[in-house]
């Protein structure tokens, strides 16, 4: 298992220059490695037991389970509101299943795997197109001064043609910003997708499936019918039909039981807790990233609260002067640089974009008189 697991290890690794937000990279690094993780383990089924296991008379068992596996499985939904031992054998399993109206078939089980896959790769998408996107222009421009053990005449170089790169490409770092949004809006409309998806997969029960877990201890002992047994049923029924050596029509009934889906069900509580956790993270970060875009006053607040040193005479003449695109990579340049280089970098860039006009000699005796 650790040697299945070790590999995405490199998807949690510290960046030392960091172009997102944390809420981006709990969505494009942590999600994915968590939904890898589960199709992983899921995958394996040598570490979990057999994915299914069915007991029949009078055929060989390997047959009748990569019968059942294939051709998926039923349970009886009334049969799990009666009682396990009197009424019926187990949840959901009751002997009146000639009506096959009533049945209720379970052919997910075979594709958790590729669709835990799949969402991760659906996860992973952002990030991927905002490192294609970005360039490394972050990287470039901040040139190894996040760390300070340089010698002087080589910080005041850097800090130099960083400077000059503001100054130079002022105006022209909208689309860098806009791109970045538009993945973390993309994040948004992933998760929302997949949670709409993962409903339409599991036969419209996804989306209760937390809430009718936490709400079981309310519900009296009699009348209690567990979401994960009713989701991820562990006993289910299989027709198998096959000819007599008369070459009569033989009908067999098995009794299945789905070890597997304690995985599966123990996997799907944690991914809605965690995908609910991050629907409500996006939208905080989508109603603040609006606040940034249509609130220009909100800026230079933002702008002083990355780096305190910064007066706030300095953060309001960058974000009076500068447009969205180059306030934003001088907001995320407080990130990557140290803040004492920074706050110099920022002092200057203010006085080149926002000149301040000078009180000469003659003015202040013109002012005396």
């Amino acid at each position: 298992m650790y040697k299945l697991l070790g590999s995405l290890k490199s998807y949690l690794k510290w960046q030392d220059i960091q172009t997102d937000n944390a809420v981006f990279r709990l969505h494009n690094s942590f999600t994915t490695v968590l939904l890898l993780t589960c199709s992983l383990i899921i995958t394996a089924t040598q570490y979990v037991g057999q994915p299914i296991s069915c007991i029949v008379n009078g055929i060989p068992p390997h047959v009748v389970n990569t019968f059942c596996w294939i051709h998926s499985t039923f349970t009886m939904p009334d049969a799990f509101n009666r009682q396990v031992g009197r009424e019926v054998a187990h949840p959901g399993v009751a002997n009146d299943f000639n009506d096959k109206d009533a049945r209720k078939y379970y052919t997910y089980y075979q594709w958790v795997c590729f669709v835990l896959f799949f969402q991760a790769m659906a996860c992973y998408t952002p990030k991927f197109l905002w490192n294609k996107f970005e360039g490394g222009l972050m990287r470039m421009i901040v040139m190894g001064l996040n760390i300070t053990i340089c010698t002087h005449e080589e910080k005041e170089a850097k800090r130099d043609a960083l400077l000059d790169y503001l100054i130079k490409h002022v105006k022209r770092h909208k689309l860098y910003a806009i791109r970045y949004w538009a993945c973390e809006v993309l994040c948004f409309v992933n998760i929302v997708l997949q949670m709409y998806l993962m409903n339409r997969f599991f036969d419209g029960e996804f989306i209760s499936y937390g809430t009718n877990i936490m709400g079981l201890s309310d519900v009296p002992q009699e009348q209690r019918v567990d979401p994960m047994v009713y989701v991820f049923p562990r006993v289910t029924k299989c027709i198998f039909h096959k000819y007599g050596s008369g070459g009569s029509l033989q009908t067999h009934d098995s009794l299945c039981i789905l070890p597997l889906n304690i995985v599966n069900e123990k996997t799907y509580v944690f991914i809605w807790f965690w995908y609910w956790i991050l629907l409500v993270l996006l939208i905080g970060l989508m109603v603040f990233r609006a606040c940034i875009i249509f609130m220009p006053k909100f800026r230079p607040r933002l702008l002083n609260a990355r780096n305190r040193m910064i007066s706030m005479d300095i953060c309001l003449r960058l974000s009076r002067r500068l447009d969205v695109g180059d306030w934003w990579l001088i907001y995320m340049l407080g990130r990557n640089l140290d803040p004492v280089i920074y706050k110099e970098v920022m002092t200057e860039f203010a006085k080149q974009v926002d000149p301040r006009s000078t009180i000469t000699p003659s003015k202040m005796q013109r002012s005396e008189h």
